[in-house]
Parts: structure tokens; C-alpha cells; sequence
């Protein structure tokens, strides 16, 4: 697997663990506007962290948006991931990571990806303490 590639071990497609992960109990969460970080370790998986994208029909009717914001967050995702990898893999750990967007209005790649990186180094540095 490359540093910078996005591969189907990398998402998150389990119903069990998806729901585990949205009753509450283990997992953490925080927001970072427009992204809510909802995060879980599990015990085994292909990849070290795997992701889960959610853009609400509620706020994007059409799905050409939702989309959209969805390829955004990927992509910032893939480009930063390493920040977090570094962590997990010092550590033997897995995630199953949900990402979930929050704001009524699309947002510029650019900020999405700084929000990203905040989001990801805050996960790696609450693994750590």
C-alpha cells in the first residue's frame, strides 16, 4: 500500500461495527467545524485505520453535493492520513474512523484539508496520552 492511496481496506463497510461505533460506549468523538471525528479501536483490521464518510440527505438534497463533499473529505483524508498512521503503527492499533459533515454550505477543499490535519493530529495525540 502506498503513503498516499485510498484502498477498499481502508474503508469501512462492517454494519456491526458502524452501528457499534454510533451506540455510544467505546468510541470518542469530537467536532472540528465542519467535520464531526466519531473514532473507535477495534481489535483487528486489513488496515491500520478505516474510514467512514457522512453527508447527511438532510443538508445536501441533491446528491451531486453530497458527493462532492464526500470526494473533498477523501481526499484530504489520503493526503494526510500519515500523520495518523505513524501513530498507529508505533502502537500496533486500529481505527475505525466516521467522519461526518456538519455544515448546511460546501466548503473549500483547502479549509477542509487544515481541518482535516487538526482532526487527524488530535485523534494521534488523544491515542498517546
Amino acid at each position: 500500500m502506498g503513503i498516499y492511496t485510498l484502498c477498499k481496506a481502508e474503508r469501512l463497510n462492517s454494519k456491526i461495527l458502524i452501528g457499534k461505533m454510533f451506540e455510544g460506549g467505546i468510541s470518542k468523538s469530537f467536532s472540528i467545524f465542519p467535520i464531526r471525528v466519531v473514532y473507535m479501536p477495534v481489535e483487528q483490521g486489513e488496515a491500520s485505520a478505516s474510514i467512514l464518510i457522512s453527508v447527511s440527505k438532510r443538508r445536501f438534497k441533491r446528491a451531486v453535493k453530497r458527493n462532492r463533499v464526500k470526494r473533498q473529505i477523501r481526499e484530504a483524508y489520503r493526503k494526510n492520513k500519515s500523520i495518523l498512521q505513524e501513530c498507529l503503527q508505533g502502537r500496533e492499533q486500529h481505527l475505525a474512523i466516521a467522519f461526518i459533515y456538519l455544515s448546511d454550505e460546501l466548503t473549500a477543499t483547502a479549509e477542509l484539508e487544515e481541518k482535516m490535519k487538526i482532526a487527524l493530529s488530535r485523534i494521534s495525540e488523544k491515542l498517546s496520552s
